[in-house]
């Protein structure tokens, strides 16, 4: 299973902000951290915002802060509320795949399990796992100046 460039930039976001918890961050300041487009970034955040994983404060001064307790973010949400399709093969789809063999293949049902397998276990993780701790060298890399 590959990600999708959005989820990676979504928990990017979040583990930045999770990092820098004392100080409101900028798009700017993100997109320098990780050497990304500052334009991939603002729809990134828009969606952020509106799932209610970050706040953004507007005009001078303002800025991105989370909206919620690190160890309230678990990654696998973030994932499958990010990730615009979780269809690991084609019959997956909501418009079906036109698999000819899908009525008899038992490769769907193992295929569903593996992918709530890896939800589950990305749940087993929060942000605060991922960001606070022994990330010390994270934050010293992620420090806004």
């Amino acid at each position: 299973m590959q990600l999708t460039r959005h989820s990676d930039y979504s928990l990017r976001v979040l583990i930045f902000l999770a990092v820098n918890r004392d100080a409101l961050a900028t798009i700017p300041q993100i997109a320098e951290a990780y050497g990304i487009s500052r334009g991939h970034l603002m729809k990134v955040v828009q969606e952020l915002g509106q799932l209610g994983y970050i706040e953004t404060l507007r005009g001078r001064g303002g800025g991105l802060r989370l909206a919620l307790d690190p160890s309230q973010i678990r990654l696998g949400d973030v994932v499958r509320k990010t990730e615009e399709r979780l269809d690991l093969v084609e019959c997956f789809s909501t418009s079906g795949g036109g698999c000819r063999i899908e009525p008899a293949c038992r490769l769907k049902a193992a295929l569903q399990q593996a992918l709530a397998a890896f939800i589950e276990t990305l749940n087993g993780y929060t942000l605060a796992d991922v960001a606070g701790g022994r990330a010390a060298p994270l934050r010293r890399l992620l420090q806004l100046a």
